[in-house]
């Protein structure tokens, strides 16, 4: 994991080229109850306004029975959830998967840190769905 301590991202490597990466964390969050609630292709958006941009996909997701006891507590946290997971490939076959960390929006909204349980499930489950 490489992670931005300043801004609260943890950007991991992708074991998988691009479309296997996306494909991977969808099956992953479905068979784990996480419910997907877009997928936006943002360079399909780039390429329909003829402009280029390299792969890019952002993912959001999550799980509105945890999702709303943060949302309950601190109604701002909205802001950062449903969690998003940003699928880029800057450099040709280095596929990273980029995310806010649990911490940072624990930290961000001063949420009870037991609450951060309902968030760090799904760290997890993108580092062990990356790994190879």
């Amino acid at each position: 994991m490489t992670p931005s301590a300043s801004s609260g991202i943890v950007s991991i490597p992708s074991g998988y080229p691009f479309a296997d990466t996306v494909q991977r964390l969808l099956s992953a969050f479905a068979s784990h109850g996480l419910k997907v609630f877009a997928s936006i292709d943002q360079r399909a958006e780039a390429l329909a306004v003829g402009l280029t941009m390299p792969p890019t996909t952002l993912l959001i997701f999550g799980n509105p029975k945890a999702g709303t006891q943060l949302m309950v507590q601190q109604p701002l946290c909205a802001l950062d959830l449903p969690l998003k997971a940003l699928v880029t490939e800057s450099t040709p076959g280095e596929v990273m998967v980029s995310f806010n960390t649990a911490h940072y929006i624990v930290q961000r909204y001063s949420l009870p840190t037991e609450l951060s349980n309902n968030l760090t499930r799904a760290e997890h489950l993108i580092a062990s769905t990356l790994a190879k």
